[in-house]
């Protein structure tokens, strides 16, 4: 498969290959987003059975607690929707104090 230099950082795209090399994967999508939001709605996070990722959803710690959910979701294989918000009491605790928030959507893919 020839692939160019943006195929090969495309969170779909390594997905699918994780998933050809037989990896369980789950792919975390930002959905929903209110006031200040460090990545757009449709930016995507793909994370394999290790806990190997690529991609982006937010940054800094809220990256980490989705990973760990993601972790979940791969061994149960049940969706989560997850919100992080400057409202919520765990937003400064996951690093995110901007003023906004983000619903993420992780499931498990292939």
């Amino acid at each position: 498969m020839n692939a160019t230099a943006n195929d090969m950082l495309d969170p779909l795209t390594i997905a699918e290959r994780w998933m050809d090399d037989g990896r369980m994967v789950a792919l975390a999508t930002v959905v929903e987003t209110w006031g200040s939001a460090p990545r757009p709605v449709g930016s995507h996070l793909v994370i394999d059975g290790e806990g190997n990722f690529h991609g982006s959803v937010s940054g800094g710690c809220v990256e980490g607690a989705v990973i760990g959910e993601a972790m979940e979701v791969i061994s149960e294989g049940e969706p989560r929707m997850l919100e992080f918000g400057v409202a919520d009491e765990t937003a400064w605790r996951v690093g995110l104090s901007c003023g906004g928030r983000i619903r993420v959507y992780v499931e498990r893919i292939g």
